[in-house]
């Protein structure tokens, strides 16, 4: 019996490194898409995008990295595609036709946002470095079918408005979208089970030693 109550431990830790994972990813330095035809900037090249949502104060915080540091002087924003659960994928002709949204966040340089052509709060978005974060309350991204921990996000680098798909340096994921970490009670319940399955093994453990 206690072989199969550690079984069910090292799954259970198995289930919340797969969600942790879930959260944040990193991308190669360097893998500009075939497609794109612009200067290979630093800050236009991502390494990482990490999302998570706070269900107390009901907004999501992106944060992502890149190859240099974020120059406003040089040209190019940050689009971030949201899946609120109606999201289709208009990238299949550059190879990512698994890049789903119907909400894009527009994030400049200068450190000012907007979701269509709502802008976000002053000091909503900041950039420091190679590093940018951006908070979204969830009142600007309403549901279309998915519970908030489920939306899917996307980053894609532009060198500019202008340029259809050959001004897209970059993609992360590169064929998909990260969805949001699990809800703070949803990681309670977890953490919950994982004491319930460490108590019955100690309990196991125990009763062994005194059979």
């Amino acid at each position: 019996m206690v072989a199969k109550y550690l079984v069910l431990a090292v799954a259970a830790i198995g289930l919340a490194g797969a969600a942790q994972a879930q959260s944040s990813i990193t991308d190669p330095t360097g893998d500009f898409l075939a497609s794109y035809t612009r200067p290979q900037q630093a800050d236009l090249d991502i390494t990482s995008l990490s999302v998570s949502y706070n269900a107390s104060t009901t907004s999501f915080l992106i944060q992502s990295t890149f190859a240099g540091v974020i120059d406003p002087t040089l040209p190019g924003f940050y689009a971030i595609g949201v899946n609120t659960g109606t999201g289709t994928g208009p990238f299949a002709s550059i190879g990512a036709p698994n890049v789903l949204f119907n909400k894009v966040i527009s994030v400049q340089k200068n450190g000012t946002a907007k979701i269509g052509a709502v802008s976000l709060a002053a000091g909503s978005v900041v950039i420091g470095g190679n590093a940018l974060s951006v908070m979204v309350p969830l009142s600007l991204l309403p549901t279309t079918g998915f519970v908030p921990g489920r939306y899917g996000f996307n980053i894609w680098p532009r060198s500019g408005t202008v340029g259809g798909l050959a001004v897209i340096s970059d993609f992360a994921p590169n064929n998909s979208t990260l969805a949001a970490v699990p809800e703070p009670a949803a990681w309670s319940m977890m953490l919950g089970g994982f004491a319930l399955v460490g108590g019955t093994l100690r309990r196991r453990r125990a009763g062994l030693l005194f059979a």
